[in-house]
């Protein structure tokens, strides 16, 4: 690996497991400013898909602190993460919030640490915003595959991640719902309360059933 690569959100560990790190701010197709960490998602995307067609790679770790961001590129990322054939496993330290809450259950399974937070909350726009019906219909849109994607990555309903989002509550200043780790899991979002030993047994389990199913399949590298 070259010193450039080094410097990027993927490593590859000794075990050919790679490892992928989402932490800042997503960002989308405006650069933010130099003063902000960010995740770029023309930096992750060709990443993810040498991940998939690299022999070598048996598995991903995903590392997530981020406070959310570009909803297209957050669900980009995502989905990428979401159709790999390799098994993968995420972990949430200190936040997944916003778009990263789906970034977190792409992944076969996910853990979070206890202190380790998610905040759900309605889309957020910026820029021009237009006061006009067809506006509202397309942030409900993009929220609905939001919601949409949440629900059949995890175990919670997609109603129930709208009832959150929707909460007064809880927020300062704020509409929506703030979970701490085990809340996560007792939502239903995130798999188990649990750290990087977890999360890499986890990775490492999974690696071994796909080598037995490979097995019985006839499947060979």
């Amino acid at each position: 690996m070259s010193e450039g690569e080094k410097t990027q959100n993927v490593a590859k560990l000794e075990s050919r497991i790679d490892l992928l790190s989402i932490i800042g701010e997503v960002e989308g197709h405006e650069a933010l400013g130099e003063r902000t960490k960010t995740t770029r998602y023309e930096h992750i995307l060709p990443r993810l898909a040498r991940v998939e067609d690299d022999d070598k790679i048996e598995g991903l770790l995903v590392l997530l602190n981020t406070v959310g961001g570009d909803v297209e590129a957050g669900l980009a990322i995502a989905e990428m993460i979401a159709s790999l054939s390799k098994p993968t496993v995420s972990l949430v330290l200190g936040g997944g919030h916003s778009i990263g809450v789906p970034l977190a259950v792409s992944s076969d399974y996910s853990f979070i640490v206890p202190s380790a937070t998610m905040v759900i909350h309605p889309v957020r726009t910026s820029g021009t915003f237009i006061g006009v019906m067809q506006t509202y219909r397309n942030m409900e849109k993009t929220q609905d595959r939001i919601t949409g994607f949440i629900a059949d990555h995890s175990r919670i309903s997609q109603d129930r991640i709208e009832e959150l989002m929707l909460d007064t509550s809880l927020l300062v200043k704020d509409v929506g719902t703030m979970l701490d780790g085990r809340e996560a899991v007792k939502e239903g979002l995130i798999d188990e309360v649990g750290g990087i030993r977890e999360a890499l047994a986890k990775l490492h389990s999974l690696i071994a059933q796909k080598k037995d199913k490979d097995k019985e399949t006839g499947v060979t590298d």
